[in-house]
């Protein structure tokens, strides 16, 4: 079986293809060269398609606005490094101060999130190819402008149905999410795993958020649909869990079927919603089944049980009914957050420290751009600039990602390389046949690309042997060159990360922490209210969730850094940890769905307990210590609750959280005993 960093170097994640952007920003590319050949000007084309192709990596299915700005971000910063890596051409010192400089600011924005990331790493890569190019300054802000304008292009084309249907990616996304939730009322996650329609849930939170300000009918009702969508992922989960429990027992197993028919009904509502008005016959028809029931008979749990079940039954009818009322019915349920500007740039000045991983990685970024630009200019090295690029593009914050795209990025160039030099030898009879290939190369790259990154550098390499070929030089030459330089630049980047690593097991524990954080605002936002104040928790735990995860899958990659045994059990005591964690979760999302307008005091005072146990453990986890002996005796909280409200949904679920955490008090203990 293969290790998972060579599951990771191999993966095909066909999710990531998207035909639609494909072909537009293939489109995008071959335009300038056209223009350029139309013109009787190649090298300006070239220059155009170049900044074309480094801005179709900011493009998306996100909303247009969103897209738009960020794409016409890229065409703006793309032209500014060509322009900057075209000046500083002129001395070797400019050229590694201005590289050196510019790796350092776009290692630290990788704290902004990996859209940022990889914006950073496109304006890098083209400020070293311009490095190689000495350029008067006329030239140099002529090709800058270029280079904006072929960015231009491909934003124009990928907002270029912004006015016929402006809210389509929002309506895509919605639709994705109602069928998500379609998908959990039939078939529902383990409760080992996270929270089902997480994912789509975050996306649609992060993709609306721009419809903030915006109180046209259209947005209004996008807007309620997502609101809507919290409250029905929730009503679905609490039911699961209610026929879960019901069907325990024979006398409430008539009441789990219905149960079982309403969800399937409602599943039926929800894979129309967000496309068209729905049909609620079928599940007006379940509900009515439900409540007609014979009377509980039996335990004063079973009675209780139908009780909380009725009772979300229809709340999720009456949220079924508010999703499929026509449009002029739907109003903004929620306010979305605004974004501050100014919260972004605390955040990098907060990570401006060495206890900083992004830091650290800026750092490590910066030195090796330097080291890789100042080998590559001083020892004569013909196209050098392909050194320190692939530096840039094969370093990232952690040991996973920059050795699975090191080897990726190797044997890709070097199979791009071989691939379209032979094509070039072949079928080249003049530019034509030189933009055909491009063409095909390019929609390669971009519709199979995005599922291998070895595929991508593949596609790419071969664009860049023919963007040379149509500068005039040999693609013979350009093979050796690009093959030798790649080689030492991989080298470089695998080399500084094993001298000065950033590995998992250094910072999994702050990850935890933040989740466990996270989670504890949560809980005592549905515990003190009001709605508003859950709302604004719920994004938060879910990216720390996600987050965690992925540290914790990254460690699983990793070599183990002491003994291979050692290793392994701390991942699986980190897995562990996250089991546990999710059942918190789903266990407080059924507690959200249970609580009412007031909280009784037993609820409280269980919450206040909760609230100093999850600080402690987050402490304990963030500093590698022992959690105290002296926290509250969650069980004791839970059994005077349930004396006062016996066999609520609420006394069920806050057993549940009693459970996961006292279990994640003892995994807590034993991990800090394996490290």
């Amino acid at each position: 079986m293969a290790s998972p960093l060579w599951q990771t170097v191999l993966r095909f994640d066909p999710s990531k293809i998207a035909p639609e952007i494909a072909v537009r920003n293939t489109v995008g590319i071959v335009v300038p060269l056209v223009i350029g050949l139309a013109l009787g000007n190649i090298p300006a084309g070239v220059v155009g398609s170049l900044g074309a192709l480094n801005v179709c990596y900011s493009d998306s299915r996100d909303p247009y606005a969103a897209r738009g700005r960020r794409m016409l971000l890229a065409s703006l910063l793309v032209g500014v490094a060509v322009a900057v890596g075209a000046l500083s051409a002129h001395y070797s010192a400019t050229a590694v101060i201005a590289a050196t400089l510019w790796a350092f600011a776009i290692g630290m924005i990788v704290v902004l999130g990996p859209k940022a990331g990889d914006l950073g790493a496109v304006t890098l890569v083209t400020l070293l190819i311009f490095t190689a190019r000495n350029l008067t300054l006329t030239e140099a802000l002529q090709s800058g402008a270029i280079a904006f304008c072929g960015g231009l292009i491909q934003t124009l084309l990928s907002v270029a149905f912004w006015p016929v249907k402006p809210y389509a990616p929002e309506h895509r996304i919605i639709a994705r999410l109602y069928q998500d939730l379609a998908q959990i009322s039939v078939s529902p996650a383990g409760s080992a795993a996270a929270p089902p329609a997480t994912a789509a849930i975050t996306e649609a939170q992060q993709a609306l958020a721009s419809l903030a300000l915006n109180h046209s009918v259209e947005s209004e009702r996008l807007m309620f649909l997502l609101a809507q969508a919290e409250r029905i992922r929730l009503s679905i989960l609490t039911l699961r869990r209610l026929a879960h429990r019901l069907n325990r027992d024979a006398a409430g197993q008539q009441a789990a079927a219905c149960i079982a028919d309403v969800l399937m009904a409602a599943a039926e509502t929800l894979r129309v919603i967000g496309q068209q008005p729905g049909s609620l016959h079928s599940v007006n028809e379940k509900v009515t089944a439900f409540h007609g029931l014979p009377p509980a008979s039996g335990s004063t749990m079973l009675m209780a049980l139908r009780r909380d079940a009725l009772r979300h039954v229809d709340a999720l009818a009456a949220q079924l009914r508010a999703a499929a009322a026509p449009k002029e019915h739907q109003r903004r349920a929620t306010a979305s957050p605004s974004r501050d500007p100014f919260s972004r740039l605390a955040l990098v000045q907060a990570n401006l420290t060495l206890k900083s991983t992004v830091f650290r990685h800026a750092l490590r970024m910066a030195v090796c751009i330097g080291i890789g630009t100042t080998v590559g200019r001083s020892l004569g090295l013909q196209r050098s600039y392909w050194l320190p690029m692939t530096i840039a593009i094969v370093l990232k914050p952690d040991f996973t990602a920059t050795f699975s795209r090191g080897i990726l990025r190797i044997a890709g160039t070097f199979m791009g390389l071989v691939i379209a030099t032979a094509l070039f030898h072949i079928l080249h009879t003049g530019p034509l046949t030189d933009i055909l290939l491009v063409t095909t190369f390019a929609l390669f790259g971009r519709w199979i690309g995005p599922a291998n990154y070895g595929l991508f550098v593949s596609a790419l390499s071969a664009i860049a042997v023919l963007y040379i070929a149509m500068g005039g030089s040999s693609p013979i030459d350009a093979i050796m060159a690009r093959a030798l330089n790649t080689a030492l630049g991989g080298a470089i980047a695998l080399l500084a990360y094993w001298i000065w690593p950033t590995w998992e097991h250094t910072q999994v524990n702050t990850l935890i922490a933040d989740m466990l954080v996270a989670y504890r605002r949560y809980l005592a936002a549905i515990v003190t209210g009001p709605a508003t104040a859950i709302a604004a928790e719920r994004l938060p735990g879910r990216l720390a969730r996600s987050n965690a995860a992925a540290s914790v899958a990254r460690l699983a990659s990793e070599p183990g850094t002491r003994t291979f045994l050692k290793h392994q059990e701390l991942a699986n005591c980190l897995n562990s940890i996250l089991v546990s964690s999710h059942s918190f979760a789903r266990a407080a999302m059924a507690l959200e769905s249970a609580v009412g307008s007031t909280r009784p005091a037993a609820l409280r005072q269980f919450g206040a307990d909760a609230d100093v146990t999850l600080g402690a453990l987050a402490e304990a986890v963030r500093n590698s210590t022992a959690p105290p002996r002296d926290l509250p005796d969650l069980r004791q909280a839970w059994i005077t609750m349930e004396r006062s409200e016996p066999h609520t949904l609420v006394t069920t679920e806050t057993d549940r959280i009693a459970t996961s955490l006292n279990t994640l008090r003892e995994q807590v203990s034993q991990l800090n005993r394996k490290r």
